[in-house]
């Protein structure tokens, strides 16, 4: 007589969306210690966990470029929920180790205007500051006189075609009274978008592109205007949609030059200890935060699955 006993049922492999949701769930005690805390670490996961449901681009991107981005919108104290920041791709000819060369996709965290101008309203440096780009059929005059800059514009929001855009402009008032303006032609974006190291893919090239427009002339007005550190550090936190390559990188995929390439919220995953790098290549100072993160990346790096 034989006895048939239960099989042990093999353990499913996980999707590496699940994969990559459930690592970010075991960052939070990391996210944690970067977030402001007017932002619950739980409220901020939730909102991760989405961005990754909806974009499968970040399922398929370098996990220690999404780890740097999430890490940094915590820092920056703004939710990647597609309003106040996002976590966007972009692709990045690398070496391998075998000597040859393939295409990764690399994630970017990207602040968003509206975050940009919470942070500044809840900073209480400016009294308003506002970015918009200009349509073909939209009435816009922008002069300067003797009692300084002025800028006339009514849009059409009505009309079933308000032409393509031709401009973009950002305005700021100072709490003394003074107005800034910065004023950009089709031309000149296209010069910044021509730049960059992500003119061909990313935001320059998806329905992000009106942000990317907004963004150009926040970060040229941004120049002129009497800023923290810490407003200053959020415009340019995604210099690398903006900052043209390297000598030896480019992102035109007939013709970049293979190299190590590493974004700066990838090099934030690294000082972070997300990438699991030995003790001494860590940039963290305080002790009991260091040990916090090194615990919660060897629980990331155990847990996670290759995709």
């Amino acid at each position: 007589m034989s006895t048939n006993l239960p099989s042990k049922s093999e353990p499913k492999e996980m999707a590496p969306v699940d994969a990559l949701k459930n690592s970010i769930a075991q960052m939070q005690p990391q996210f944690k210690l970067a977030l402001p805390s007017h932002i619950p670490p739980e409220r901020f996961v939730r909102v991760l966990q989405t961005a990754i449901s909806t974009n499968p681009d970040l399922v398929s991107a370098d996990r220690n470029s999404v780890f740097g981005a999430a890490m940094k919108a915590a820092q920056e104290g703004l939710l990647p929920d597609g309003k106040e920041a996002a976590i966007v791709t972009f692709n990045t000819k690398v070496k391998t180790k075998g000597g040859g060369e393939t295409w990764v996709k690399m994630a970017q965290y990207m602040p968003m205007v509206a975050g940009i101008l919470k942070k500044v309203r809840n900073s209480g440096e400016l009294g308003t500051i506002a970015a918009n780009v200009v349509h073909k059929g939209d009435h816009f005059r922008y002069w300067v006189d003797q009692d300084g800059e002025h800028m006339e514009h009514k849009p059409d929001f009505f009309a079933d075609d308000r032409g393509k855009r031709i401009g973009v402009y950002a305005m700021a008032k100072t709490k003394d009274g003074g107005v800034y303006i910065e004023v950009l032609n089709e031309k000149q974006v296209m010069d910044v978008k021509d730049v960059s190291r992500a003119k061909n893919s990313g935001p320059w090239a998806s329905a992000f592109e009106d942000e990317m427009w907004r963004k150009s002339a926040i970060r040229r007005l941004s120049k002129r205007l009497p800023m923290s550190t810490d407003i200053e550090m959020a415009i340019h936190s995604d210099d690398e949609l903006f900052n043209p390559p390297p000598p030896d990188e480019t992102a035109d995929e007939t013709t970049a030059a293979p190299r190590e390439v590493k974004t700066r919220s990838s090099r934030l995953a690294d000082k972070m200890g997300v990438n699991k790098e030995k003790p001494a290549d860590r940039d963290v100072s305080n002790t009991e935060t260091q040990q916090a993160i090194e615990t919660t990346a060897e629980q990331v790096n155990d847990n996670e699955v290759p995709i």
